[in-house]
């Protein structure tokens, strides 16, 4: 009868029970960073939601891990789960009134209309000038010295003349310079958000004036 080498059995068991261990917690490791991943997607800020970029950076610190192939499948449910969960955290924007970057001044009778002008720098003289539907100006605002930044008006619906608009659309300009050299500025104004909707650049806003715009738009929301 042959004997059986003992030594040769007991090292492969030795080597099928650390193979085991490893298997083990390499499957604990990928558990532990799913569970990370999601919870960092599922909590961050609509607002500022993470860049492919830095979801891809995180996902590469785990292409040392042995068993990083059996994550494959799990990626692009973690993408589409990205984008459901700033699509549902965004909706809490509708109704809301954003400000984001625009020249329309929607006019309702007896209402004074807020806006903004976003300056590059300080600025001495800061003109508004609004126009109606067949280019004919207004009304001309005055907001004087400005700082850096985003400053707020309205415009309380009157002509120069002193008369009420029609209610309606109307376009307004921003003139602004600083010791007679000209200063950067963006035309901003409010609309209603009426749905929200994912896109292939990401969640968009889809505004009560008919306007698209992205969440990297929004300066701000009442």
């Amino acid at each position: 009868m042959a004997i059986s080498d003992t030594s040769s059995i007991t090292g492969l068991n030795a080597a099928s029970a650390a193979a085991s261990a490893t298997t083990v917690s390499n499957d604990d490791t990928e558990q532990r960073f799913l569970k990370l991943l999601v919870t960092q997607l599922n909590n961050q800020d609509p607002l500022n939601p993470m860049e492919n970029a830095e979801l891809t950076s995180q996902l590469a610190q785990m292409s040392t891990v042995s068993g990083i192939q059996q994550l494959n499948s799990t990626l692009s449910g973690l993408v589409n789960q990205t984008g459901s969960n700033q699509v549902l955290q965004s909706a809490s924007l509708i109704g809301y009134s954003v400000l984001s970057p625009s020249s329309e001044l929607n006019v309702t009778a007896d209402k004074a209309t807020p806006f903004a002008v976003d300056l590059a720098g300080s600025a001495s003289d800061v003109k508004v000038t609004i126009t109606d539907a067949s280019g004919r100006t207004v009304r001309t605002l005055d907001l004087g010295t400005q700082p850096q930044g985003v400053a707020g008006a309205s415009w309380d619906g009157l002509d120069d003349a002193g008369n009420a608009v029609a209610a309606g659309t109307y376009q307004y300009a921003v003139a602004a310079t600083n010791g007679g050299t000209a200063v950067d500025a963006t035309a901003l104004s409010f609309s209603t958000v009426a749905a929200v909707k994912q896109a292939s650049g990401g969640v968009t806003l889809e505004l009560a004036s008919g306007r698209s715009i992205g969440l990297a738009d929004v300066r701000m929301f009442l």
